[in-house]
This record gives C-alpha cells, structure tokens and sequence, in this order.
C-alpha cells in the first residue's frame, strides 16, 4: 500500500523556492513514481488562492490519481481548536492546526512540511499529539521533506 503523505502549502511553494527545492523535487519524484500517494485537502486549494500563479497551477500538472482529496470537517475544526486551547500554538497558527487535525483524523501515514516555526517543531510536535492522545487520536508523524525522500523505501 502507498504511503500517505499530507502536505501544506509549504511543500508545494517549496518547489519554486530555491532553500527547498531540492528535497521538494524528491518528495514530487516519489509522487510521480507511484510510491506514495498526496493527501491534499481544501484547505490547501483556499491557501493557494493566494499564491503565485505558478504555485497555484503546479498540482493541476499531475493525474489526479496521485492525490487523495479531504476536507476540513466539524471534527478537524474542534482538534484544531483544542490544540490552540492547550497553547500548543497561539490563536494566529489555526490554519496550520487545522492542517494537522484534518492530518490526524484521516489517520496519514506523515504529515510534510517546510513550517519549521509551527509545524515540524518538536516542541510543537509533542504538544499536537499530547492533544491527540488526549482525545483519543493517534499520534501524528510530522517531517520536512528532507526526512521523506526514503521514507518508506527501506
């Protein structure tokens, strides 16, 4: 079975971006040779309203048989909450918790990002998943692509 990976918008700016292209090309590498499969979520699609056109149109270029799609749920909204109520973050990163708890919920395989400040943070790390566990939620696997590109292949 093919490896989940839920990525944010990160992952898909970091492709254009030459700090982590290398690692992002790697990790799309992997996408086009069938061995993992994108959760991408509407989360995604609203932020990358924003971006650069380029940015913007970069998944469009892929079969969508290499994205799993998921949406932000009543759930994912309240774990995300939960984690700005335990101070994990502070109310201005709800967009990246909500990344996390539709991650969580849709049970992946790991979470990719490029987010070192809110995201794939260890203090931040154990605090999500103090908050899954509480819950009842599985723990989270967050990483940078730089983490990802053998990820699975051992």
């Amino acid at each position: 079975m093919k490896q989940k990976v839920y990525i944010d918008t990160s992952i898909v700016g970091g492709y254009f971006d030459e700090e982590f292209k290398e690692a992002t090309l790697k990790l799309f590498e992997r996408l086009e040779n069938n061995e993992i499969i994108f959760v991408v979520s509407d989360l995604l699609d609203l932020e990358l309203l924003n971006a650069p056109q380029r940015v913007r149109e970069h998944l469009l270029s892929y079969s969508p048989d290499k994205f799993q799609r998921i949406e932000l749920t009543i759930d994912a909204i309240e774990l995300a909450d939960s984690y700005i109520a335990e101070n994990v973050v502070g109310k201005t990163s709800i967009e990246d918790c909500r990344h996390i708890a539709m991650a969580t919920i849709h049970k992946v395989d790991v979470l990719a990002s490029w987010n070192f400040k809110h995201i794939v943070n260890l203090n931040r790390i154990k605090g999500y998943n103090s908050v899954n566990l509480k819950l009842g939620y599985a723990l989270i696997e967050i990483r940078s692509p730089k983490d990802l590109i053998n990820y699975g292949n051992e």
